[in-house]
Order: structure tokens, then C-alpha cells, then sequence
């Protein structure tokens, strides 16, 4: 920097706003976090710490490709303080010492752990040449970035100007060693602190598909990664994470939970960061427009041992339960037509019924009332080792197929049941208990009604007799 560029940043300086506060003396490589004040053509001034201590930076280091500055007042930059000349009361920063041009320099930026620009020269089997200003360097092959680099890549590197930290210097400046991975190490982890202080339960923040797996999304919220799990990237669970994102995306996300792992763990990370996109969607059940006896058309999404799960409406799935199914066609991908049952809005389930044949979408069907004490006839459709199940005639679905119990049978114990109630046969039974979920059937229970009907019948046919004996005495007339 001339002695004229100094005079004009004084002048500069001199102009600012505010009064220049001290709060502490600023050492060289100390890094700091600095709020921009003014944006000019040669230098972007800042305010450093609480007591708002007045420094600068070389708008050179700022410019992009294009050679402009997109820095504006208020924004905070990350830098190091690179020079302190208290005698003209200016401090500078930088992102880096800059290219150092003799050997003081480059032990000044070693000592102060200031990074340092050098182009890249050449390619050797150990690692890249690196030429800082009149001195060269030499950055082994492992250090020269954060990941494993190929062929390739490194001979590409020829030509650029990159950042370094010095690590080593021998033989009175003939041999200099540089690392570049040190650096960008210090860099993420400096940008990771930074971050992780928005990184906070509610917060929407915004970042970068850096992976994409079965069970889940890996976003890079600016240093610092989260993961968005399969559960969170939709609503609609049957989209799979790789049709939703791809590496690379920019995304907006809310932070869910934050966690301490153990900092040892490999990636060195001391957070665990779960991520959602779904809470940022709408909630495709504030507009769900279904009620119970509704017939509605679906497509049968999964199966489990419990049921099958049947989208009717987008990312709104119902549960056609396993007793609901009976033989009916349900396998993954088939559309089916279906009673919308019951629906819980707070808890997000619907219960499902399959629709009676021919029965248009959007018609309401009315349930079936059965009641307890009522005599019903029916068909075995299913036999287990605790009893029958029976579907009432006259009903389709799980509200009118009910469970006999071996006590209820009224067959002797050890019967083999599907010898004596075979699928397909027809059977008279009791309703012992309704409600939902819930029917209780009692063959016993409806021949022992029949039995007392008959009584009844026999003893409205004359007047009772002193003894009544025995009820199998009484009913000895019984045609039958």
C-alpha cells in the first residue's frame, strides 16, 4: 500500500461517522467480526467489537469476478486483523496478509497465523510448487485441501492464486511448507460457529443438499450440517427422498431439534440437527374435505400385517384395516373404492370400509345398526383357533363381521372347527356385544333363544302346570 493510498484512507478515516472508541488494543492475526459503515472505491470501512473501533479492508480483497463490491451498510464480514499503525491510528484487515513479498513477511503471517496468496506453479509426485512473492513454497499433496484430491484435479490448481497458512520455514527461508487444508479447516470451523448461533429450534434457515440417502437429506446450513429425515421432506410419505431433492439444491428449512452428540464422533460435529421441508408446506388436511359414510376412490399404498393404507386425497392416507379387507383385491398400486369410516383430524387418521358394490364416489352410505340381544343369520369367513367370524348378511364390512368365540360355539371342546364350520356356511348366532371395533356373536347364545321361544310358546298354550319338571320335560311335544 503507497504512502498516498495511506494519506487518502486517513483522510477517509477522518470522515467517518462516530467517535473513534477503543474498547481493546487489536493484535495482528487476531480474527474478528466487523459491521461495514461505508463501501468506497478503494477500501470498505468497518466498525470492529462494542466499542465500534474503526478499520478498514482493500476492496480488492471484496470484488467478485466481475470486479464489483455486493457489500452494503450494515452487513457483518469475518476477517483478520492484518496491520496496526497506531501512530496514523489506522487498523487493517484483511481475508488474508496478501501476497507476501519477502521473508519477514512470511514469518510475520506463520507467526500471526495470517493466511498468505501464492500461485500455484507447478505439480510434483509429493504435493504442488507455490511461489509467494520472492520466496518459493511447497504444499504437500495432503494438505492441499480437505478432501482427497485426484490427478486431475491438482493439475488444474496450476496457475491459480490460492490462500495458504505457512506452517514451516527452513533453512533461513530456502524452505518454506504451506498447507492449504489448515486453512480451510480454520475457515469451516469459523463458519460453523457462526452458524450454529441461528441454528435453533423454529428457526427457518436456508442451505445446500450436500447428500441424499434412503432415510434421508444432508443440508449444509453455511459450516454446519443437519439432516432432514425421510418423515420430514413431505407430506405425501410415499415420495421418495431422491425424487424430492438432488445435491446441489437450495432449500428452506425449519430447524426441529437440536442436540449434543459426542465431539469425538467422526466429522468432529457436536450437534445433531434435524431438519423438516414438510413443515414449511401446507397442510394438505386443512383443506381434506371427507366425512364419514362418503364413498371416495383410492389407490392402496402399502400393505402391513395390521391393513393396507389407501391414499384418498393428496398426502392423505386412510387405513383399510385387516378385518375390513376380507377377500377383496388390495394389493400395492390398486385402486379400490372405499367408506370413509371415521376421521381424527387432530391425530391425522382415517379409518376406512371397502364400498359396497356398484356404490358411486361421492354418495354417502349408511352404516349398519345391529343390536345387542338381536338374532342375526350370517357366513364363516374366516376361522382362527379362539373362534369364527361371521359376516352378518346384509352388511359388507368390518361393522358387520364379528367374532364367535369357542365358548360360544356350543360345540364340544377340541372340535375340529373347520370340519364343523366349514368357510361358506351359514349360521344363526346372538349379538352378545357391539361398539366400535368390537362385535360379539353367540351361536349357543341364539339356540338357547330359540329353545326358550319355544317354551315360551308352549306355555301360552295352556295354563301352567303345579310342577313345570325339567325343561327338556317341557318341551317334549316339541314337534320336530
Amino acid at each position: 500500500m503507497s504512502e498516498k493510498q495511506e494519506d487518502s484512507f486517513a483522510a477517509m478515516f477522518e470522515k467517518s461517522e462516530g467517535p473513534k472508541v477503543r474498547a481493546k488494543k487489536l493484535r495482528v492475526g487476531e480474527r474478528v467480526e466487523a459491521v461495514v459503515v461505508q463501501v468506497g472505491r478503494d477500501a470498505v470501512f468497518v466498525e470492529v467489537g462494542s466499542g465500534k473501533q474503526q478499520a478498514f479492508l482493500e476492496a480488492v480483497e471484496l470484488r467478485d469476478e466481475a470486479g464489483e463490491i455486493s457489500l452494503k451498510e450494515g452487513d457483518v464480514i469475518a476477517a483478520q486483523v492484518v496491520e496496526v499503525d497506531e501512530s496514523r491510528g489506522i487498523v487493517r484487515l484483511g481475508k488474508s496478509a496478501g501476497r507476501a513479498n519477502n521473508l519477514a513477511a512470511i514469518e510475520q503471517a506463520r507467526a500471526s497465523s495470517l493466511p498468505v496468496e501464492g500461485k500455484v506453479t507447478g505439480v510434483n509426485k509429493g504435493g504442488i510448487e507455490v511461489e509467494l512473492g520472492g520466496a518459493r513454497a511447497f504444499c504437500p499433496m495432503s494438505q492441499v485441501d480437505s478432501r482427497r484430491v485426484e490427478d486431475a484435479d491438482v493439475k488444474a490448481l496450476v496457475g491459480q492464486t490460492l490462500r495458504f497458512l505457512v506452517t514451516d520455514i527452513r533453512d533461513g527461508g530456502k524452505s518454506v511448507v504451506v498447507s492449504r487444508r489448515a486453512l480451510l479447516a480454520r475457515e469451516a470451523n469459523d463458519a460453523a460457529s457462526h452458524a450454529l448461533g441461528n441454528v435453533v429450534p423454529g428457526a427457518v434457515l436456508r442451505g445446500t443438499v450436500t447428500g441424499v440417502r434412503d432415510f434421508g437429506a444432508f443440508v449444509d446450513l453455511g459450516g454446519i450440517e443437519g439432516l432432514v429425515p425421510r418423515s420430514e421432506i413431505a407430506h405425501d410419505r410415499t415420495v421418495a427422498v431422491a425424487d424430492a431433492l438432488k445435491p446441489g439444491d437450495m432449500v428452506e428449512v425449519q430447524v426441529r431439534e437440536v442436540r449434543d452428540v459426542d465431539p469425538t464422533r467422526p466429522g468432529g460435529q457436536t450437534k445433531k440437527i434435524t431438519l423438516s421441508l414438510k413443515a414449511l408446506a401446507a397442510d394438505p388436511w386443512a383443506d381434506l374435505d371427507v366425512v364419514p359414510g362418503r364413498v371416495v376412490a383410492g389407490t392402496v399404498t402399502r400393505t402391513t400385517e395390521f391393513g393396507r393404507f389407501v391414499k384418498i386425497a393428496p398426502a392423505v392416507e386412510g387405513l383399510l384395516h385387516i378385518s375390513e379387507v376380507g377377500r377383496a383385491k388390495a394389493d400395492p398400486g390398486d385402486e379400490i373404492r372405499v367408506v370413509v369410516k371415521k376421521v381424527d383430524r387432530d391425530a391425522k387418521k382415517v379409518s376406512l370400509t371397502l364400498a359396497p358394490e356398484g356404490a358411486a364416489i361421492g354418495s354417502v352410505v349408511a352404516g349398519t345398526t345391529v343390536q345387542v340381544g338381536a338374532v342375526v343369520t350370517g357366513t364363516v369367513e374366516r376361522i382362527e383357533t379362539y373362534g369364527i367370524f361371521v359376516q352378518i348378511d346384509g352388511t359388507k364390512d368390518r361393522a358387520g363381521r364379528g367374532l364367535v368365540p369357542n365358548a360360544e360355539l356350543g360345540v364340544p371342546r377340541g372340535t375340529d372347527l373347520r370340519k364343523s364350520f366349514p368357510e361358506g356356511t351359514k349360521v344363526t348366532a346372538k349379538v352378545l356385544e357391539t361398539g366400535e371395533g368390537r362385535l360379539r356373536l353367540s351361536i349357543k347364545g341364539a339356540r338357547e333363544a330359540e329353545e326358550r321361544a319355544d317354551f315360551e310358546a308352549v306355555r301360552s298354550r295352556g295354563a301352567a302346570p303345579a310342577s313345570l319338571g325339567t325343561f327338556a320335560d317341557l318341551l317334549k311335544g316339541r314337534k320336530l
